[in-house]
């Protein structure tokens, strides 16, 4: 709290908890006269009338950046600036500003994390790493089969930790107080889940069943969409690199997974 005290950051939660979101989406406010916004979250009118509130006393909304544009991030973009002003948005994709790795959004510099979305970036203002969905408080989050999806994620991971931020503010969930570890622990988590795909394709398995009970045992039914979402990335990867077996299923896809989160 120290820290984001010193960089004049404020968090602004969401109503819309879930599986998916967590304790609901955080918005974090950057600074001031004017400050910036970073994902806006769910077009809630409580939640939009408490970001309009804190912008107001911080000499109003300079811009509103993007991690990526999934609703419960993205989605009260067009309200905020109707209530706020026409603010510039910046965002890797369908934005007024256009972002890649190492750019610069304000007081914000940005860090290149796909695999949740083709489109994610984590933003870094001083030792604060905003991490969208890229890094949540608890628990892991869901990839995206797009292709390259989990090879860019972990480059992205690796890439956010040789920023060696001191503090992660993620999009759901409490703020991450040892950033090193967690990044460890993320990659680590993914290299453990292929570890147990590829060990479940060596004895034979090859059904999308078969390959979620032997590698995502532990998934609890309500997230047993977005296992089968982040089984079809890590079997992509396996297919790009030549590893993958003739005959497995595939998940369908895309699935309809609504507000997408974990695991």
């Amino acid at each position: 709290m120290e820290l984001l005290a010193r960089h004049d950051v404020v968090v602004v939660r969401a109503d819309n908890p879930g599986p998916f979101t967590l304790t609901g989406t955080n918005s974090w406010i950057v600074g001031r006269d004017p400050a910036w916004v970073i994902d806006p979250g769910p077009a809630l009118p409580d939640h939009l009338d408490a970001l309009e509130r804190e912008l107001s006393a911080r000499g109003g909304l300079g811009g509103i950046a993007l991690t990526h544009d999934h609703p419960d991030h993205a989605e009260a973009v067009p309200a905020l600036r109707e209530r706020c002003g026409p603010a510039p948005l910046a965002a890797a994709r369908a934005a007024d500003l256009l972002l890649a790795d190492c750019d610069a959004a304000g007081p914000m510099t940005t860090v290149a994390t796909p695999g949740h979305s083709p489109d994610h970036l984590a933003y870094l203002v001083g030792p604060i790493a905003f991490s969208g969905d890229v890094v949540l408080g608890q628990g892991s989050t869901l990839l995206i089969p797009d292709p390259g999806a989990l090879r860019g994620y972990l480059a992205g991971l690796e890439r956010l930790r040789a920023r060696r931020p001191e503090l992660i503010a993620p999009g759901h969930g409490p703020l991450v107080t040892d950033p090193l570890a967690k990044l460890d622990e993320y990659i680590a988590h993914r290299l453990e889940r292929e570890r147990m795909v590829v060990d479940a394709l060596a004895q034979g398995l090859r059904t999308v069943d078969e390959l979620l009970a032997a590698a995502w045992p532990d998934a609890p039914k309500a997230l047993r969409m977005a296992a089968t979402v982040t089984l079809a990335a890590h079997l992509d990867k396996l297919a790009e690199e030549g590893r993958l077996p003739d005959g497995v299923e595939r998940p369908p896809w895309p699935l309809p997974l609504g507000r997408v989160g974990q695991p």
